[in-house]
């Protein structure tokens, strides 16, 4: 195989896992209804930084030592469930409390705003072990192909952010929408069960 060859190999089984619904999914797209186009590509970049190290960690074997290792990843596995338990509750909460229109932020917040998404994305994708399993799986298959680490890494980290930047600009569009009051509680409580509902799988996950 041609190192092109290898290359759109690589990036299209990356996007095709990208665009697999999961909790990556619903945090653009809750970040991108309820926040604003800026935090929804935020979350996007965040995740897309998360798959970037997941593919450095495979391909220097990191990360098959944390799926080889039973307590490395139960304890991934359980902190990932509890954070997306967590975003899952709390987007339920924000239903029960009345899932009004977006209020617009306060001078200053903005960046903030940014980085608490960014931080939400990058969490959400680096505690999950699956994704573990995923890249230890693909990577040395390229990787024996003549394919090099930080080529396969930047290749991940492009594909991602272009899909999820895509996402979050789509739901940003849609934006007046979401802000209606019955739409955005069936939307916080849509998201928030998918996440919890993938915190319990992820909860009970087992090593293959």
């Amino acid at each position: 195989m041609s190192s092109l060859t290898v290359s759109l190999a690589f990036g299209g089984v990356v996007l095709l896992g990208a665009m697999s619904p999961g909790p990556d999914f619903a945090v653009v797209v809750r970040r991108s209804a309820v926040s604003g186009r800026g935090a929804g590509m935020a979350a996007a970049l965040g995740i897309a930084v998360g798959v970037f190290a997941w593919v450095v960690a495979a391909a220097t074997g990191v990360a098959a030592l944390l799926a080889a290792s039973a307590t490395a990843f139960t304890v991934v596995k359980v902190a990932g469930a509890a954070y997306l338990g967590y975003l899952g509750v709390r987007a339920i909460l924000a239903a029960v409390r009345g899932g009004g229109a977006p209020q617009p932020p306060p001078p200053g917040s903005p960046r903030q705003g940014a980085l608490a998404a960014f931080g939400e994305g990058l969490l959400t994708n680096v505690l999950n072990p699956k994704a573990a399993l995923f890249f230890v799986a693909l990577v040395p298959q390229f990787l024996a192909h003549g394919a090099d680490a930080l080529s396969l890494s930047l290749i991940a980290l492009g594909g991602t952010v272009v899909w999820f930047l895509v996402v979050a600009n789509v739901v940003s569009a849609l934006r007046a929408f979401f802000a209606r009051p019955a739409v955005r509680r069936a939307l916080d409580v849509l998201t928030g069960t998918a996440l919890i509902a993938l915190g319990v799988n992820l909860a009970t996950a087992t090593r293959p």
